[in-house]
């Protein structure tokens, strides 16, 4: 070997170690093409996700958040131009979604969202069922109508989809489902009796289900959330320096522990650690995520959860 092809090889080596694919004939240095590392696995790559009442709030928070972890997202609501934005937005941030207009009242469309999403995805490996109204009157201010209004939303809707949802896990022999109660549940009002007794059901239906399908690799959990700013809570056409005024004065008088309201994206966050792999021994449980409203005495004043 020469003195030259030496000193070339040195030069060779020096720039393999700087990252440069190699020097030209009149020393030169040409820029290596970058190569593009692996992309690090995310929690649900792959995996399929069905939300109902995912149009807005919590719903819409978990939805996004589950897409932005890699999973394929089926979601249903009522409102459908609430429900193509959620689709549209998850799209543009690189997600895959799916909306579907459903009133999980009507059991024939609970059947047709969960089945057509199942068709779609292959299948279901998680399940968020969150969809729900609020109620806030005296038990004898009540119209039987507004009672029976309640429990279908809240109550015979979880039931409606965790019915067809359960179909096509045990078909798969695995899934994970999590049903939204409330802190309502644990901590009522004077005038939450509709609303209490409907997020008090799926607690029921939570443990019923997680004892009857755990042994073929099903689990089902509630999330108990606090009240939480969504438009749940905040009333129409308050004005943004309004809300937070009183969102500032709320916490300390209504949340024992951390004395804040909830963020939608705080919750989402709760029910993806649900559904992980993370808590795969954990099943039939109810888990408060309210700031520690339960774990003091102090009353929610409004109507939220």
């Amino acid at each position: 070997m020469n003195a030259h092809d030496t000193t070339r090889r040195s030069l060779l080596g020096g720039a393999a170690a700087l990252g440069l694919t190699s020097l030209a004939f009149d020393g030169t240095a040409r820029a290596a093409t970058p190569r593009p590392g692996p992309r690090a696995k995310r929690r649900f790559d792959g995996r399929s996700v069905l939300i109902t009442g995912a149009t807005s709030g919590i719903g819409e928070a978990t939805a996004k958040a589950f897409a932005a972890e890699g999973a394929r997202v089926g979601f249903c609501g009522r409102r459908v131009s609430s429900g193509r934005r959620v689709e549209q937005e998850i799209r543009k941030a690189g997600g895959d979604a799916t909306y579907m207009q459903a009133d999980v009242r009507e059991a024939d469309q609970v059947r047709a969202f969960v089945y057509r999403m199942a068709d779609r995805h292959g299948g279901i490996d998680i399940a968020f069922n969150n969809a729900g109204i609020g109620s806030a009157k005296l038990p004898h201010e009540l119209t039987v109508e507004e009672w029976d209004d309640v429990q279908s939303t809240n109550a015979r809707g979880v039931f409606l989809a965790l019915k067809y949802e359960v179909e096509h896990m045990l078909k798969a022999g695995h899934g994970v489902i999590v049903c939204t109660s409330s802190s309502a549940a644990e901590q009522a009002r004077p005038n939450g009796s509709a609303y209490t007794a409907s997020k008090r059901a799926v607690q029921g239906i939570v443990k019923a289900a997680a004892l009857a399908y755990g042994p073929q690799g099903i689990r089902v959990n509630a999330i108990l959330p606090g009240t939480t700013d969504t438009p749940f809570v905040r009333p129409p056409g308050i004005p943004d320096a309004d809300w937070a005024a009183y969102k500032k004065a709320f916490g300390p008088l209504n949340i024992d522990g951390l004395e804040r309201m909830a963020e939608p994206a705080e919750i989402a966050r709760a029910v993806l650690s649900l559904a992980s792999d993370d808590l795969s021994y954990m099943t039939g449980a109810s888990v408060a995520v309210d700031g520690g409203a339960t774990a003091g005495r102090k009353m929610i004043r409004p109507s939220g959860t």
